[in-house]
């Protein structure tokens, strides 16, 4: 990082938005863990990923709270801090709406998302490929593989080349487990 970028997280506030994300602890995951820590590493992939944006940083570490915790004070969520209305708007972006399917909300990210948005999601699916190496439900894992190279894929090739390499190499090791498992009975996953 760079001195620039590390001037512009200077002042960078994070804590708010981690306490709020700790209400996902409970949340179990397919994958394992739990839904507070895939936040986290969400946000580490931006960061290795050198995204800098704090509204975009805030907004991974809250990206499944309104999904997750459909009960939670859209007023707080709204106070915490200055960027806390742009932060918000992101999360809500990022969110399926009631009655969207998953094939129209990946759509509508794609089609009409913002670049946050798209870079989120992004980011939201590599740590979602890393984990899905721990899921044993088969049929899933080939959904959620065959969904990441329809919806994620081309996503993922419109805001960042590198993002789009990890992507496709996780999409493949994937897929060759599934195809290990399939056949012998064992892989690695």
């Amino acid at each position: 990082m760079n001195t620039e970028q590390m001037d512009q997280l200077s002042g960078f506030r994070i804590a708010p938005y981690i306490q709020i994300a700790a209400a996902l602890i409970g949340k179990s995951r397919t994958g394992g863990g739990n839904m507070f820590r895939h936040q986290l590493d969400t946000m580490a992939i931006l960061i290795d990923y050198k995204y800098i944006d704090s509204v975009l940083l805030k907004a991974s570490v809250i990206h499944d709270i309104l999904e997750d915790i459909p009960d939670i004070s859209h007023n707080y969520l709204l106070s915490i801090d200055f960027e806390s209305h742009a932060v918000y708007s992101l999360v809500q972006e990022v969110s399926r709406r009631d009655g969207e399917s998953k094939p129209e909300f990946l759509t509508r990210i794609k089609e009409s998302g913002s670049l946050n948005a798209k870079i989120l999601k992004v980011a939201d699916r590599i740590s979602n490929m890393i984990s899905l190496g721990f899921v044993n439900n088969l049929d899933f894992v080939e959904r959620y593989i065959d969904e990441t190279e329809q919806y994620l894929i081309p996503l993922a090739a419109d805001v960042n080349r590198d993002m789009l390499i990890e992507l496709t190499d996780l999409v493949k090791s994937r897929r060759k487990s599934l195809e290990d498992i399939r056949n012998t009975g064992t892989g690695d996953s």
